[in-house]
């Protein structure tokens, strides 16, 4: 909005200001839905991003689902994964004081077969039932793990891909965008969670994808003495920092030293959706390449594909804001 567009509206703010009517009504701040999709039981930065997107009062959560992990993960011994990962959203919301404000679903408890049989549960169900809603806030559908539980009810009911924007931490480099993982892997860990949902939603769907991939989410570095001054903060934050240092705690057992700093990859699922710009919203102060959507393959790293929809891919997340924001909103 051009600065004189903005004086233009300064005279309803000034009479909203003097009507306390008018101030009540513009309370509700809430400009998206939002559908929270994680593997909440395994790195704890997703249960930082659900704590930081239950605090953001312009989005509306409708559903909160737990996701499962890789099959032959060394700490995911049991056969419930999605129900563990649900239980520990249900955990976290108890410590905020918000038990049975939103919806919480197990997802699927396995990756997809194949790109053809979706796994339906109540999780599906829930997710089409909002996307099929008449409703006027436009839906993000924000995915810090695998795409299983989105990619079946994308098979399921295909319309719902027209119907929300999916936001998603996951999915290696891109060649030119970002460099490697030195002696990593080629297959990302969440695109390699279910590569048959990741070519469902590539590949086959009509979805709009905003996707932040590993050299972009591998960035959102937290500070272990920045997370001392959280856990001192009390409240919310000292409970996240808690999960935090177990998880640290246990890589010291296996012999790995985690040095100074913690990746919160999930934290961009808050920045893309709740801290949008108060004019034009958009994820203003952070960077973006549209490019073609490429071919998912079955080892899960990408084929170009030129004729592929537009996606975005995140290569800057405002860390400054983002990590602000969850200071001051995780306080109390």
């Amino acid at each position: 909005m051009e600065r004189r567009s903005f004086l233009g509206l300064l005279p309803a703010v000034v009479g909203a200001m003097a009507a306390p009517g008018l101030v009540r009504a513009a309370a509700d701040q809430r400009r998206y839905r939002v559908i929270c999709d994680n593997d909440f039981s395994g790195d704890p930065d997703g249960l930082v991003q659900l704590a930081q997107h239950l605090r953001s009062p312009s989005i509306d959560i409708r559903a909160i689902i737990g996701s499962h992990l890789h099959a032959d993960e060394a700490w995911a011994k049991s056969d419930h994964q999605a129900t563990d990962s649900a239980n520990r959203a249900r955990e976290l919301m108890g410590v905020m004081g918000l038990t049975d404000k939103v919806p919480v679903l197990a997802g699927a408890e396995k990756a997809m077969p194949s790109m053809t049989v979706p796994a339906r549960t109540a999780a599906t169900d829930a997710i089409i039932a909002e996307a099929m809603r008449d409703d006027s806030l436009p839906l993000f559908y924000c995915a810090g793990a695998g795409l299983t539980d989105l990619a079946s009810a994308c098979l399921i009911e295909p319309r719902i891909g027209k119907r929300l924007t999916l936001v998603w931490i996951g999915g290696p480099e891109y060649p030119g965008l970002g460099l490697p993982v030195p002696g990593g892997s080629p297959g990302e860990y969440n695109m390699t969670i279910d590569v048959a949902a990741a070519q469902v939603i590539f590949n086959r769907s009509d979805i709009a994808i905003w996707q932040v991939p590993r050299n972009t989410y591998r960035r959102m570095l937290f500070s272990m003495a920045e997370l001392e001054q959280m856990k001192a903060q009390g409240g919310t934050g000292a409970w996240l920092a808690g999960q935090i240092e177990g998880i640290s705690a246990a890589a010291a057992g296996m012999g790995l030293k985690v040095g100074e700093a913690y990746a919160l990859g999930d934290s961009p699922l808050v920045t893309l959706t709740a801290l949008q710009s108060a004019f034009e919203a958009d994820p203003s102060s952070s960077d973006y390449v549209m490019v073609p959507a490429p071919s998912i393959q079955a080892d899960g790293t990408y084929k170009p594909n030129p004729k592929g929809r537009p996606i975005r891919v995140y290569v800057t997340i405002d860390t400054r804001l983002t990590f602000g924001d969850m200071l001051a909103k995780l306080k109390k």
